[in-house]
């Protein structure tokens, strides 16, 4: 694989630490959410991060799909819900809800074009698949 682009971060203190990028565009607190037994607060967390990186990658993905099928789409969101529980051994598993909207279309065109960026297009979807549990639905 020719690699294109390098994301570089830096954690420092764990879920209740520090991170930052090594440009420093990404430079925050981090904080362990009260359901996982911290003091939450005003930081963000791994799970926040991993959905905000989804939904920006699989909503590119979606708009790849529906311009290469020659039908652009003009607005859209991609919300992802990013879930962590432990599973029957008592191990941190994490689960990823995707929810499209494409206000003014049809679902079922939606719908396929979601199928084909979250089976080929999106390089997030590609590196779960097989190893948390991914659904897409459409709104």
């Amino acid at each position: 694989m020719e690699i294109l682009y390098t994301a570089t971060a830096t954690a420092t203190g764990g879920r209740q630490g520090h991170v930052r990028s090594a440009d420093g565009v990404l430079d925050t607190p981090l904080a362990l959410p009260k359901e996982l037994g911290g003091a939450g607060g005003a930081a963000t967390n791994p799970e926040q991060l991993f959905a905000a990186g989804y939904a920006a990658c699989f909503e590119n993905a979606v708009l790849r799909v529906a311009r290469e099928r020659k039908a652009p789409i003009r607005e859209s969101t991609v919300t992802a819900h990013v879930g962590i529980g432990r599973d029957e051994q008592g191990y941190f598993n994490l689960t990823v809800a995707l929810v499209v909207s494409v206000p003014g279309r049809e679902p079922a065109e939606i719908e396929e074009i979601a199928r084909v960026a979250h089976e080929t297009v999106c390089p997030y979807s590609r590196a779960t698949r097989g190893n948390i549990e991914v659904t897409v639905s459409v709104t």
